[in-house]
């Protein structure tokens, strides 16, 4: 059973989102197309909000590792991170939740590659990595919304 102390504090991580705010239609843990949003008003609103804002362009990557490579270079991850999918997942949630209380995040991943070495699949993969943290972040109430772009 919870104390009210901590029910309180779960209630409070609960993003309320303005009828005026940039993402008012946009649940609190996805994986979208950015479509028409921009990056600065992204960011903006992320500022509004309180939340991290991470971002990373990936045009000049051409491979899954270069891409690794560039979102953890861009977020300011360990190198670790950026070895493989199963790493970058585990800092995107386990590591990231042990570092404390986390407001929520507002991620963009702008002109992921679609080259011979990053095909359809791999992007798919990654995907799925940010729609499984979007998930952890979701149980945790903390809003996780990822915002991506192709080439």
């Amino acid at each position: 059973m919870l104390s009210a102390p901590l029910l309180q504090r779960e209630e409070e991580s609960q993003e309320v989102a303005p009828a005026s705010s940039l993402l008012r239609a946009v649940p609190a843990n996805v994986v979208q197309s950015i479509r028409a949003f921009r990056v600065t008003e992204l960011q903006e609103e992320a500022a509004r909000l309180g939340q991290h804002f991470l971002y990373a362009h990936c045009a000049h990557a051409l491979t899954r590792q270069q891409v690794l490579g560039t979102i953890a270079e861009s977020f300011y991850l360990p190198k670790q991170f950026a070895k493989n999918y199963d790493a970058l997942t585990e800092c995107l949630t386990k590591v990231f939740h042990e570092a404390g209380d986390q407001p929520g995040f507002l991620v963009v991943l702008e002109q992921l590659p679609s080259a011979q070495k990053f095909d359809k699949e791999a992007r798919e993969n990654l995907l799925d990595v940010f729609r499984d943290a979007a998930d952890f972040w979701s149980e945790k109430k903390v809003p996780f919304r990822v915002f991506f772009s192709f080439q």
